[in-house]
């Protein structure tokens, strides 16, 4: 049987991840994940992508971010989780 595996030890560090954040649309929200990934690593302004859902009440903000260590990763995803608006964090 194969013993379990630590996150940590899921993805080789450093690394390009991806977060994907769904909350409602608007400039705020998507300003507020971008910031909320920038007080733990460098987000270039070309690796935001924005898009409205069919009807136009919600957005998936992507970033895609170099990360060097599993504790960025775990400190970006604890901010993003208390941006208002948020619905979902994958």
């Amino acid at each position: 049987m194969n013993e379990p595996v630590a996150p940590e030890e899921l993805l080789d560090f450093p690394c390009h991840y991806t977060f994907k954040a769904i909350g409602v649309n608007g400039k705020s929200f998507s300003t507020a994940i971008s910031a909320a990934a920038r007080q733990h690593a460098l987000v270039p302004q070309d690796a935001i992508h924005l898009r409205p859902s069919g009807k136009g009440n919600y957005q998936s903000v992507s970033l895609v971010v170099w990360l060097e260590n599993y504790q960025q990763l775990t400190d970006i995803y604890a901010r993003m989780k208390i941006v208002t608006g948020l619905k979902m964090l994958l």
